[in-house]
């Protein structure tokens, strides 16, 4: 995997072995940094993060900072590899540990974007995307976007969020959502 545009482009990034994570393909990244590019001038928030690519992508693009939060031991540690290596260590911070609990404790610092990205068939998704909603941790025009499988819809307005549109890759759909009043 590589970081495909801005600053980074081209370098490699580590990913975990295994199949513990679903790193997110390069035409679905693409997409979502090319719609996200006006967006990215505050804190980048990335959830269910595994070794990086959609936040360091989002780094490389121009976005000022990023917190990365992944529960998965190896994920983990590729995802400190890349920051290290890439020179991302001022501006990216890497929290492991569970979304939720994450969530709960950054309440303080708030994001321009959040991008989601839960294994498809965890529920941890569901209830990071209802925390998310409630709009404590968001910036005003905050813009959320989840990524999950295309047969299972997310709901049209969670709490504070507004949809704003969706993009659908096969079994891969973002669903783009834009902070309301």
């Amino acid at each position: 995997m590589r970081v495909l545009a801005g600053a980074l482009k081209g370098q490699h990034l580590v990913t975990p072995k295994g199949r513990t994570t679903r790193p997110t393909a390069d035409q679905v990244r693409i997409a979502c940094l090319d719609t996200l590019m006006p967006y990215l001038e505050g804190p980048f928030l990335d959830l269910f993060a595994g070794a990086g690519g959609v936040g360091i992508e989002a780094l490389s693009r121009g976005a000022p900072s990023a917190v990365f939060v992944e529960r998965d031991r190896l994920a983990a540690i590729a995802l400190d590899e890349n920051v290290a290596r890439l020179g991302l260590g001022e501006r990216a911070r890497v929290l492991r540990q569970d979304v939720t609990r994450a969530l709960l404790e950054r309440e303080e610092r708030t994001f321009g974007v959040v991008f989601l990205d839960p294994p498809y068939d965890s529920p941890d998704g569901a209830a990071a995307l209802t925390r998310v909603a409630q709009g404590h941790c968001l910036l005003p025009g905050a813009v959320v976007v989840a990524q999950h499988a295309t047969k299972a819809p997310l709901p049209a307005a969670p709490g504070r969020l507004e949809h704003w549109k969706d993009r659908r890759f096969g079994e891969t759909t973002l669903t783009f959502f834009r902070r309301g009043a």
